[in-house]
């Protein structure tokens, strides 16, 4: 396994819609494995394909509990099939962009159908900071980012402060 660089903003490949995976062969797999690696490194909660540069439908979570045994979850083509009707909000934050924190209001549950590791098709349904990694991560897969749920003058702040960071 390896980490993989991570991509920030401002790169333009974070906007880029992903792509279906076709199969899960040994190179989708050994992308899981690489991912998993990179988001325990980083440290954070998921990972998507999109931000180590592959764009492909596929992502990685695991919101273990501090102390807690590891819980990965890897999910390729992962499609929200049904979300609660209350709604909590939650603070976060994006391997992508460093020391940004945002408040957002999601479903507190979700229920996702994804394709796993062995190909095998699977339904799962989540709950808490859980649901709302699932939800983070299924933006990025369709070129969506935290800060677009801020005003547009504190969204372009931050693009600005990522972009001078970049130079």
């Amino acid at each position: 396994m390896a980490v993989l660089p991570i991509i920030t903003l401002p790169d333009p490949v974070l906007r880029k819609i992903s792509d279906p995976v076709e199969s899960i062969d040994t190179a989708v797999v050994r992308l899981m494995d690489d991912m998993l690696e990179t988001m325990y490194d980083a440290p954070g909660i998921g990972l998507a394909a999109i931000q180590v540069g592959v764009p492909k439908r596929i992502v990685v979570i695991d919101a273990a509990d501090e102390g807690e045994p590891r819980q990965p979850l890897v999910m390729a083509n992962p499609e929200i099939i049904a979300i609660g009707s209350t709604t909590r909000p939650y603070e976060e934050g994006c391997l992508s962009i460093p020391d940004v924190r945002v408040e957002i209001e999601r479903p507190e549950t979700v229920t996702v159908r994804y394709i796993d590791r062995l190909g095998k098709q699977q339904e799962l349904a989540a709950g808490g900071l859980l649901a709302t990694a699932i939800q983070h991560e299924l933006d990025h897969l369709d070129g969506q980012l935290i800060i677009d749920f801020l005003s547009r003058l504190k969204r372009d702040i931050i693009i600005r402060k990522f972009k001078k960071m970049s130079r």
